[in-house]
């Protein structure tokens, strides 16, 4: 076990290296730089000399040539250095730091209502398969995956905050807080939070929701033709119990898979959702940063998710030892 760790990790390093690289080089050649987008640059009552843009571009080492300016950069993250924002001037942790938790606000409760109704309904219409209401409820599951998340934020915005305005069901059209949120008691806080986050986490779940239920069913009945099924049944035990503990149990496996790359989409957020939502996480911040030329966000994001996706596969095999006892690592 010990020498597989060793090696995955050494291997994921060696990934890692090679993802920042080519991030980096991609990015740094991208048109225009942090100092063509910034809006003081853009005032022509406020330009500064060509002597000065020289300077700031050492400054912030933009006038390195993007292979060696990369190894600095190296040097600095590999002591968790991750500099300064080009574009706000605070640092880049700070700003993540900020964008995480609304974030993991959205997506951790997405998850969790995508489990707490894709599993029974998954194991629903395995038992019911073929069924009327097992047609019905994949022909709707069908629609729900094949819409887009983003159009149906546009309509749900347009239903709840709009048509159905100064009503009982009126919802807010954007952002995470009222205005008035810092006033507010803690009910009111939780409340004003709870209303926000209605309509994003909608939009967030209900694709993922018609995914995970169509995976458990295609897993459940391709091991529900397995022969051990047919002798659990021969032997009279009841369905339910061959159902969960035979059947679903035999299906972690691929189901593990799924976990561990959930792991860096927990943080990555939706660019397109948090823009029509106004929402501050992580999705906005990239987006942001892409706008601004803003180089060290963009690559301390790109580490973070980079890791994060190379942990998520090792983890997944790890647990494939746990739920499979065939599966040795020596």
């Amino acid at each position: 076990m010990l020498n597989y760790l060793v090696r995955r990790i050494l291997i994921g390093a060696f990934t890692l290296l090679l993802i920042t690289f080519v991030i980096y080089g991609l990015i740094r050649n991208m048109p225009g730089n942090p100092m063509d987008t910034d809006p003081a640059m853009m005032d022509p009552s406020k330009m500064i000399s060509k002597a000065d843009v020289e300077r700031l571009l050492a400054v912030y080492g933009l006038d390195k040539p993007w292979y060696e300016a990369y190894f600095t950069w190296l040097k600095n993250a590999c002591t968790f250095e991750f500099g300064t924002s080009f574009s706000v001037k605070k640092p880049v942790l700070t700003l993540i730091k900020d964008a995480i938790g609304p974030t993991l606000q959205l997506s951790i409760t997405s998850l969790i209502l995508t489990y707490l109704l894709a599993l029974p309904m998954g194991l629903y219409s395995t038992v019911r398969s073929g069924k009327t209401e097992e047609r019905a409820m994949s022909f709707v599951l069908y629609m729900l995956y094949s819409f887009p998340s983003f159009v149906a934020a546009l309509f749900l915005q347009l239903l709840f905050a709009i048509k159905l305005g100064d009503t009982w069901f009126e919802l807010p059209l954007m952002g995470a807080h009222d205005p008035d949120y810092e006033s507010f008691t803690a009910t009111e806080r939780a409340w004003d939070s709870f209303k926000h986050m209605i309509l994003p986490v909608t939009c967030f779940t209900y694709g993922s929701l018609a995914y995970y239920c169509r995976f458990i069913k295609a897993n459940m009945e391709e091991v529900i033709r397995q022969d051990y099924i047919r002798t659990a049944k021969a032997k009279g035990l009841g369905p339910i119990r061959i159902l969960i503990h035979h059947a679903f149990r035999n299906t972690l496996i691929p189901f593990v898979t799924l976990l561990g790359l959930t792991l860096p989409g927990l943080l990555s957020g939706a660019i397109i959702l948090e823009q029509i939502f106004n929402w501050p996480g992580m999705g906005t911040l990239f987006f942001d940063s892409i706008g601004t030329r803003d180089y060290t966000v963009l690559m301390t994001i790109t580490l973070m998710f980079s890791v994060l996706t190379l942990l998520g596969q090792l983890i997944a095999d790890i647990l494939y030892a746990f739920v499979d006892p065939r599966i040795r690592y020596n």
